[in-house]
């Protein structure tokens, strides 16, 4: 399933993960689940505050989290190139959802990569 949201559903999501080999593909399209179902999780929901965003914000970089582990395994990880790729799919994802207010370091402040 994907966004009804039209900026949303022909979004190309973690782009530069999937242009760079360091990052299997296979790992980078479960990224991309990830962020694709927090679309999803905002369209159905409706958030009305930025505090209800960044709760489905968090929830979603928590998962960020438990795929890091993957990552590591098969010899990649979530660097730099990597944690500002999917800042930036997340700010996108709140601006496209009339959130321009939203901190970028607040969706993601749960993540520890």
């Amino acid at each position: 399933m994907s966004p009804s949201n039209p900026k949303m559903a022909a979004y190309r999501f973690l782009a530069e993960m999937y242009d760079d080999d360091y990052f299997p593909d296979e790992l980078v399209k479960k990224g991309e689940e990830i962020l694709v179902e927090l679309c999803l999780q905002i369209e159905q929901q409706k958030p009305g505050s930025l505090e209800e965003l960044y709760e489905l914000t968090h929830a979603a970089t928590e998962r960020f989290n438990d795929l890091q582990e993957e990552f590591d395994e098969q010899g990649s990880e979530i660097e730099t190139a990597a944690r500002d790729c999917i800042a930036t799919d997340f700010e996108a994802i709140a601006q496209a959802y009339g959130f321009e207010d939203a901190e970028t370091e607040e969706l993601i402040a749960t993540r520890d990569w």
